[in-house]
């Protein structure tokens, strides 16, 4: 489709909120371009995007996936990822096929990490596809390497975690820097996303394009590592008002997969100073087991500085024991918007679980981090953060149950506070996140050459 103009875009997405947020923000960027964007997902998240402010050019095919009212506990992650996939393939099938019939067929599918099986959908129906990569360059390329002649090599670290692997183009990695679904330790019921990811790669073969939710300074030799594939940086995709440093009127088409409470946050972010507030927040599927809640409520306690905690409903803030004594030093809420919150001026650091949104989102507002990984890219992320960028420092864990005790919050939260070395680092990648954004920057014009096609 050389020298054609992508003018009718079908973008599939994976139902959660990770992956829905940059699609989203994907879209809108398309469409302020002129481009027709279809996006196609499950009922269950459809139903909760803001549709007062959906774009003219921006539409959404959704479709059921069995589970109309989201993932359950009940409902494993394997069983959640395999029903999308088989209702999905169908319903892709049945839009691009309705498209061609009405005689406005698409230009082009984009699919969103997770979704190998949307590129073979396009591909047997002859329409080109490219992969939306809602991770970093980096992570990307660890599962290349690793399908592609690397596995012994990465495998073999575990017997001595110390060791460095070093792979064509990334920052020498360890063991503990790699994404946890390569591991060992990785639990049994997430041995299937290997699969999963392997089929990712695989695909890639039928079409080897791959959009970035990252920018050409951020992962300059990782975008370009391996040959074989054709990474192009858009990112970051964060709210363009808040890029553009018009903030913070967040009234652009969004969607939250929770209930949003009434609290009046920003009322109280306004009464503190520049640069004393820490921001907690584990994002959307991360739930702390309550001794660590403890432990984490105890090192923000005795850090003496305000804070605000997201804690979502229903989890550990009812069992927390210092709850009322906790709620006199800092603000509790179980929802808020994070890139408003991370562009407030009072915000001075950023306790995260360091997924990919929150870390480009932190990157993007001039945040330095304190990283405190779980599972998936995480821990990459955090390598990244504290050895590549210098934004940030990881948490130690306890040797044996890996757990981080207060003393150590509380340690890492003072020296991203105060190192001014640090804080000047975050400042510089800010300014370089807006400079890819501008007309005239990397991103804008890699997204404009996807489109061209040229």
């Amino acid at each position: 489709m050389t020298g054609h103009r992508k003018n009718k875009i079908l973008i599939v997405a994976y139902p959660n909120q990770s992956h829905i947020n940059p699609t989203i923000r994907f879209a809108n960027r398309l469409v302020k371009l002129g481009v027709d964007v279809t996006i196609s997902t499950s009922f269950s998240v459809v139903r909760h995007i803001n549709k007062q402010t959906t774009h003219h050019g921006l539409t959404f095919a959704s479709f059921s996936d069995g589970h109309d009212n989201g993932q359950q506990p009940t409902t494993t992650l394997q069983q959640f990822i395999s029903d999308f996939a088989t209702k999905g393939a169908c319903a892709v099938a049945k839009i691009i096929s309705s498209a061609v019939a009405a005689g406005h067929p698409f230009d082009h599918l984009v699919y969103t990490t997770v979704l190998p099986w949307a590129a073979k959908v396009a591909n047997a129906h002859g329409l080109e596809s490219s992969l939306l990569w809602c991770q970093p360059a980096t992570v990307l390329d660890i599962y290349y390497y690793y399908f592609n002649g690397n596995q012994e090599l990465i495998s073999c670290s575990h017997y001595n975690p110390t060791l460095p692997i070093n792979l064509p183009g990334l920052p020498s990695l360890t063991t503990a820097d790699l994404p946890s679904f390569l591991l060992s330790s990785c639990p049994k019921e997430h041995e299937f996303i290997q699969q999963n990811l392997k089929d990712h790669i695989d695909v890639l073969k039928i079409s080897p394009r791959i959009l970035v939710n990252t920018f050409d300074d951020l992962e300059i030799e990782p975008i370009r590592a391996i040959k074989k594939l054709v990474m192009i940086p858009i990112g970051p995709l964060v709210p363009s008002e808040f890029l553009e440093g018009n903030g913070p009127s967040y009234n652009s088409l969004s969607c939250d997969l929770f209930e949003k409470p009434k609290e009046d946050y920003i009322k109280w972010l306004n009464t503190k100073p520049k640069s004393s507030v820490v921001y907690v927040s584990f994002g959307s599927t991360t739930n702390l087991s309550i001794k660590q809640a403890e432990e984490m409520a105890s090192g923000l306690f005795e850090s003496g500085r305000p804070f605000m905690w997201v804690i979502r409903e229903g989890i550990q803030a009812m069992n927390l024991s210092k709850i009322e004594v906790l709620k006199r030093q800092g603000m509790i809420v179980s929802w808020c918007s994070q890139v408003e919150v991370l562009n407030h001026q009072a915000i001075g650091c950023f306790l995260t679980h360091c997924g990919w949104n929150s870390t480009v989102e932190a990157l993007a507002a001039g945040v330095p981090t304190v990283a405190f990984s779980q599972w998936s890219d995480q821990a990459t992320n955090a390598k990244m953060i504290e050895d590549v960028w210098k934004t940030g420092v990881k948490v130690k864990r306890r040797q044996g149950d890996g757990m981080v005790e207060r003393k150590e919050i509380k340690r890492c939260v003072e020296m991203v506070m105060e190192d001014e070395e640090i804080r000047r680092n975050a400042r510089k990648w800010k300014e370089l996140a807006r400079k890819a954004f501008s007309n005239g920057g990397s991103s804008t014009i890699n997204l404009q050459a996807f489109l061209d096609d040229a």
